[in-house]
């Protein structure tokens, strides 16, 4: 489940966070970097949680119809949604109860946001339909969950402050986790009951290789990387350049001169992509042209073994608009000041929960 463009992600945040930390040591840098993403397949799990806890609330208020109906000689409710084929089978997947005996976060603990979230759900268009059509096959119980993730779940600014209360790492993780939700559902088939298989943490190992020695080979040759950027950069003041827009740079360069494999027009098309969202709104256009000039620099003194290739615009979905937070960091940015993220915080709640797990495994 944990691609290279999270990876990407992760390590931008997790690079800026290791030099406002004042440079820790790198076998601990390197433990966070893998915290981190293994955060984000938590995410991943509880969030598909959140459709077995919307079921089971579901279940409870249909509990309460049905026997308001006996008592009060009134119509029965419909068991159709509460009992959705699709959600059941989440409901007694393996796998996620085997997650989440292992975990202290539960939807339990959020029965008011889950509530409010039923609320929603029923009101809307989707819902209707569904309740109102004939079609009770498995496919149609599985598309309607498909529908409602989409439209109330994946668009769900409560859910993105709710997450980030949870878990700081979570914030920035939601947009990608949300399309692997939605590839799951769709992956769902009946005959395949409780053993119906979630997607691994990892696709292969070269995965998370690519993360370690990406993290590595940018923070232990990062005085030589920013002597790159400096010899390239007589078109540009250098000097004024945001941190992030260096930081996202380094990584960059780690990028084409560790993995020979990997184009130099997908490495620079991802980067620039990170600079529209995490630096500021110049920063897109200024790394794209930093960069060709860079890896150009890098071929001329053989020290880039490859070609650079016409570089058609990456192809993507929309990305959400900027939050309120996210532009206050860019303005931030653009007025030089030095910027604390969320992300430098990330170290002491990685060591609070690591610490938290060897207490409890202690007991």
């Amino acid at each position: 489940m944990i691609n290279r463009e999270l990876i990407r992600i992760k390590i931008v945040q997790l690079t800026y966070a290791y030099y406002q930390n004042g440079n820790k040591l790198m076998d601990s840098a390197e433990k966070e970097l893998l915290f981190s993403l293994s955060k984000a397949y938590d995410l991943y799990n509880y969030l598909l949680e959140l459709i077995v806890a919307i079921t089971q609330e579901e279940r409870k208020r249909v509990e309460v119809a049905t026997q308001r109906a006996l008592r009060e000689g009134g119509e029965m409710p419909s068991q159709k949604f509460a009992y959705n084929k699709f959600a059941v089978q989440l409901e007694e997947n393996k796998q996620l109860n085997e997650f989440a005996e292992t975990q202290k976060q539960s939807w339990a603990n959020s029965v008011e946001f889950v509530r409010g979230l039923c609320n929603q759900i029923e009101q809307s268009q989707a819902y209707v339909e569904y309740m109102a059509d004939s079609d009770n096959s498995y496919e149609a119980d599985r598309e309607l969950w498909r529908k409602l993730y989409r439209q109330l779940i994946q668009e769900n600014e409560d859910l993105d402050q709710l997450l980030e209360e949870q878990s700081l790492y979570w914030n920035d993780d939601k947009e990608v986790v949300d399309t692997f939700v939605l590839k799951t559902i769709k992956r769902f088939e009946p005959e395949n009951k409780a053993k119906q298989e979630l997607l691994p943490e990892y696709k292969d190992i070269e995965d998370k290789d690519f993360a370690v020695k990406l993290f590595r080979a940018t923070i232990l040759n990062a005085d030589l990387y920013q002597r790159y950027m400096s010899e390239t950069s007589r078109n540009w003041d250098f000097s004024r350049l945001a941190y992030m827009d260096v930081v996202i740079m380094q990584i960059a360069i780690a990028e084409m001169l560790t993995f020979p494999n990997i184009p130099v027009s997908v490495t620079i098309n991802e980067y620039v992509e990170l600079a529209k969202l995490y630096s500021t709104p110049k920063s897109g256009s200024y790394i794209n042209g930093m960069l060709d000039a860079i890896a150009r620099y890098l071929m001329s003194t053989g020290k880039l073994l490859k070609t650079i290739e016409d570089r058609p615009q990456r192809r993507q979905a929309p990305r959400r608009p900027a939050t309120p937070r996210l532009n206050r960091a860019q303005q931030a940015l653009e007025d030089g000041e030095v910027l604390r993220t969320r992300y430098a915080e990330q170290a002491e709640q990685a060591a609070q929960e690591q610490q938290e797990e060897k207490t409890t495994d202690a007991e």
